[in-house]
């Protein structure tokens, strides 16, 4: 490896310290390895991280784009960066909120800070968000919830101190391999225990020594039924509750009876009393997707908090640790002005705002009143509000929306600008294309999940037609609101965001790029250039949440029916969930077999069960292995079904990452949070012969021609 450049790896928020090799001449990188000197990984890698830095096999952006009569023609920047400046300018003209902006938790901690700057403090729309969203914020509100403050309390530290690890609705041997290598190393000690909560036998749950598994859409009537049967059985920490928490006494008012509500979960007692008598032990409990992608995924996360300040499960070795999926999640939620002000200052507080305006030298009434509706409704204001034109920004949501047809439909309608590394379902619908720089060409830094802070280094010059998001952000916002920007290098961003946090919750003033040039990683709160946080709201022994009170919050979310329950028409339930590859809508990580359909796995039962029926009126079946048509109300798809018994009767399992999977999921939202219910919905399997149905309507992709 010629020259290795120490960087952190972008695919997942595990947050690895990685080594990038320089190619002799040109453009490219030449060898990726663990970094042995990065204290998150101490040398341990992936395979996925790795292939994926040095080899993507996404279609790359070289040249900027332009829709010139339906098509995207190659342009220079100068003439796409004119056309995004005056169309943005008329809308802001006509409505500020009129202009919408997509972010991503692929961005570095810089370009994050400053595209969030620009839209809240130059634009002044609310209209702004960032995918995260899609995936992160029902835990994000449990956490605000119960702690006053956003972000896990445990660390990596506390994985070895635990002896039950109880991983809920996630599957980390696939999403987080290096994380998870840890999880089973504590696991595997004497006295310890992995559990796994999920309704599909994942690879986790393979590893596991008990899988539980509820029906799809009741991780809330079973967290409850497991307090419910710690209350009965007289285990609560009650000197914890007592000394360190508020609303205990309402949440035991509303508990089920925990036989009523395991039935309600489709499980037996005796898993109940399995999960609590885990939960004797210093616990553990992750979890991910399967909790919060749900219209009750901030209820269920702060279930799972309960479970732990019940138990008296808070401090070393215990707690509640949400498993973030994008690499910079959470420096998007501290850095980016998305739900809340840099350093997690509240959003709608007068004090908070005032600083910030203060900060960027704009007025205060510029910053929008609210934080805005999420995703989802960004995209339902193109038809219902306000909404012109949509800047995209490492973030594909013509694929990543749930209900995709529509969402398409709708970005088809407005000025859409995509900024991006990548070809991408989104790509194809623009009016203009911003290439942009990806992995091992970009420079700043980036936070895992559990706070640490790393640096971001390039390994490799940038082509040269594309330019850095932080670039292309400060080009845009120079243009468009004059002085904004007063640096743009990314070590001068990073100073002023630093400095903007001094004295909140998310404290990163002692971080700077000197410091992680020594240290590697340095994880907040850090208030000083020799601190560093550690686990969350203790010191010494003793307890201080952010709450008006000073303790943690218990929370009262009961149980409710899915969205879309099934029915005669729509027989069985969808579920989704990540294969090895399927980060990012799966753009880096595309190969031949990316046309091809869907793999749709199903349990051997529910293939049977549905031939059975189909035999009676003497129609087609379905074969295993072969292509099948599976629908919902808002869309219908070719699969490939494979038998598969670890996927419960009665549902489908499709991978989160492949664009046609959203063609399937509804809308609905958690009323909290803004986060899709993409884990549940009603869908009917056929045969292939028995589809109709308009086609897919034609796509435009960058034609090579002027």
């Amino acid at each position: 490896m010629n020259d290795p450049v120490p960087t952190t790896c972008m695919r997942c928020a595990v947050g690895c310290g990685h080594l990038t090799g320089r190619v002799d001449s040109g453009y490219g990188i030449d060898g990726v390895r663990g970094d042995v000197a990065h204290p998150t990984n101490r040398g341990l890698a992936c395979a996925r991280g790795i292939d994926e830095t040095q080899n993507p096999d996404g279609e790359w952006l070289t040249r900027p784009y332009v829709r010139a009569g339906g098509e995207l023609r190659r342009t220079t920047w100068d003439v796409a960066l004119s056309r995004v400046v005056d169309e943005f300018r008329d809308v802001l003209e006509r409505d500020r909120d009129g202009l919408a902006v997509l972010g991503s938790g692929q961005q570095t901690n810089e370009a994050a800070y400053a595209l969030g700057k620009l839209a809240r403090g130059g634009f002044g729309t609310r209209h702004y968000d960032a995918n995260t969203t899609l995936c992160m914020a029902s835990a994000v509100t449990a956490y605000d919830d119960a702690f006053g403050s956003d972000a896990p309390p445990p660390t990596y530290d506390d994985i070895e101190g635990a002896t039950t690890h109880v991983v809920w609705g996630a599957n980390p041997a696939v999403a987080h391999p290096v994380l998870f290598r840890w999880i089973v190393e504590s696991a595997t000690e004497d006295g310890s225990r992995l559990i796994v909560v999920d309704p599909v036998e994942t690879q986790t749950a393979a590893e596991g020594d008990r899988h539980v598994a509820p029906e799809p859409g009741t991780d809330l009537a079973l967290a409850r039924a497991v307090l419910a049967r710690v209350v009965e059985r007289d285990e609560v920490d009650g000197a914890f509750v007592e000394r360190a928490t508020t609303g205990f006494d309402a949440l035991r008012a509303e508990l089920p009876d925990p036989a009523e509500a395991a039935a309600t979960a489709g499980v037996p007692l005796a898993a109940v009393d399995a999960l609590a008598d885990a939960l004797r032990d210093p616990t553990l409990v992750y979890w991910g997707m399967g909790v919060n992608q749900s219209a009750q995924g901030t209820a269920t996360a702060g279930a799972l908090i309960d479970l732990c300040l019940a138990t008296g499960n808070m401090g070393p070795g215990s707690g509640p640790f949400s498993l973030t999926g994008q690499a910079n999640s959470m420096g998007t939620r501290v850095c980016s002005s998305k739900g809340s002000w840099p350093g997690m200052r509240a959003f709608e507080d007068p004090d908070e705002r005032r600083t910030i305006a203060e900060a960027w030298y704009v007025p205060v009434e510029r910053l929008p009143d609210d934080a805005g509706p999420g995703p989802v409704g960004i995209a339902e204001a193109i038809d219902d509000g306000p909404v012109e034109a949509v800047w995209a920004v490492a973030t594909n949501p013509a694929a990543g929306l749930p209900d995709a047809s529509a969402a398409r439909e709708r970005l088809r309608d407005a000025f859409l600008v995509v900024q991006d590394a990548f070809h991408t379902d989104t790509t194809e619908l623009a009016d203009v294309v911003l290439p942009a720089a990806t992995w091992g060409e970009s420079d700043g830094t980036a936070m895992n999940m559990e706070r640490q802070v790393s640096r971001v280094r390039p390994a490799s010059e940038l082509a040269p037609a594309v330019r850095t998001d932080l670039d292309i952000v400060a080009s845009v916002g120079e243009a468009l609101v004059p002085g904004l920007f007063p640096a743009t290098e990314p070590e001068a961003v990073f100073d002023e965001f630093a400095a903007l946090t001094a004295g909140t919750d998310a404290d990163c003033s002692g971080i700077s790029y000197d410091r992680l040039r020594e240290e590697r990683a340095v994880r907040w709160p850090a208030p000083s250039a020799k601190s560093e946080g550690g686990y969350r709201y203790r010191d010494d022994g003793d307890w201080s949440f952010r709450t008006p009170s000073g303790r943690a919050r218990f929370s009262t979310g009961t149980h409710a029916e899915v969205p879309e329950p099934v029915d005669e028409s729509y027989p069985l339930t969808l579920t989704t969930g990540r294969e090895p590859d399927g980060y990012n809508t799966g753009i880096r990580s595309r190969d031949g077999d990316a046309d091809s359909p869907v793999g749709a796995r199903v349990n051997p039962d529910t293939v049977a069960a549905v031939n059975d029926g189909r035999a009676s009126a003497d129609e087609a079946e379905i074969e295993p292995d072969e292509t099948a048509r599976l629908s919902s109300r808002r869309g219908s798809i070719r699969v490939r079904v494979t038998a598969d018994a670890a996927v419960p009767t009665g549902t489908v399992w499709l991978p989160i990452h492949r664009a046609e999977t959203n063609e399937l999921t509804l809308s609905a939202t958690d009323p909290r949070s803004n986060e899709p219910n993409y884990k549940q919905c009603a869908v009917a399997l056929a045969p292939v012969a028995d589809e109709v149905g308009a086609e897919e309507p034609n796509r435009t992709k960058p034609t090579a021609d002027d």
